[in-house]
């Protein structure tokens, strides 16, 4: 079980630090602008690896539902990016978190 943690909190780790990433580019990108700047899901996703945007488009359609992208992913797609690797990120904590005891650490 503390693996699986482990697991859950690295990728919380990750996905806080491609919030970071996505956060600072759109922070530097409205300076330079002038106007606030949020760079989509689909647009960050778009600019680094074309092909497999397409790719999971495809497979999809073709796997799971000709139904399933328009209105579950898209939408996701069109969010901020640093909004959606932070909402990733709490949700991966949250999943390993683990309580700790009601009566403490030291109880019998």
């Amino acid at each position: 079980m503390a693996v699986v943690r482990f697991f859950l909190h690295a990728l919380s780790f990750l996905a806080l630090a491609a919030a970071i990433v996505a956060g600072t580019v759109d922070s530097i990108q409205s300076v330079s602008a002038s106007t606030p700047v949020l760079t989509s899901l689909g647009n960050a996703w778009l600019s680094l690896d074309p092909e497999s945007l397409t790719l999971a488009e495809f497979n999809a359609d073709a796997y799971i539902s000709a139904d399933i992208w328009r209105p579950y992913i898209a939408p996701l797609l069109a969010q901020p990016a640093f909004a959606v690797f932070l909402v990733l990120a709490l949700i991966f904590w949250i999943v390993g978190y683990r309580r700790e005891r009601f009566a403490g650490r030291f109880s019998a």
